[in-house]
């Protein structure tokens, strides 16, 4: 199961990162995760949207450039060694980590972690098999 991150090339300038979220909240659209890396030219913010087909298009509409990515979303025990644990049962599948974030929800006895992987399709399975959560699109939305 994948939910759709919209990944957004912000200008590295003073104000541009606010628009791109002010375009988001002019169109009702929640964030529930986002994750900022930066260059010396621009960012790329991740983002997990509730509405991404309509973030997608206000944000293309308003002239940024965003590209859509399928990642992987997972409960991982909020415990030492929660984290951990998933990411053996990739790293023993052979599956890569291309990169990964965390967001916080309200859950007492969970921590939430989006993750990209070079196989969205093996790494799914391997999780499940090692009784991983992974959460469904309409679970992550309505966050």
């Amino acid at each position: 199961m994948t939910i759709k991150q919209l990944s957004i090339f912000v200008e590295n300038e003073a104000g541009k990162l606010v628009e791109a979220l002010e375009t988001l909240a002019d169109a009702k659209i929640d964030m529930r995760a986002l994750s900022l890396a930066d260059t010396e030219n621009y960012g790329i913010l991740r983002i997990i949207a509730d509405k991404p087909e309509q973030a997608l298009t206000v944000l293309s509409d308003a002239g940024f450039v965003v590209k859509v990515t399928d990642v992987i979303p997972v409960a991982v025990g909020d415990k030492p060694g929660g984290f951990a644990a998933v990411l053996r049962i990739l790293a023993d599948a052979g599956i890569d980590v291309e990169y990964t974030y965390a967001f916080v929800a309200h859950s007492h006895d969970s921590a939430y972690v989006i993750l990209r992987v070079s196989d969205n399709d093996a790494a799914v399975n391997v999780l499940t098999k090692g009784d991983v959560t992974i959460l469904t699109p309409e679970k992550i939305y309505e966050m």
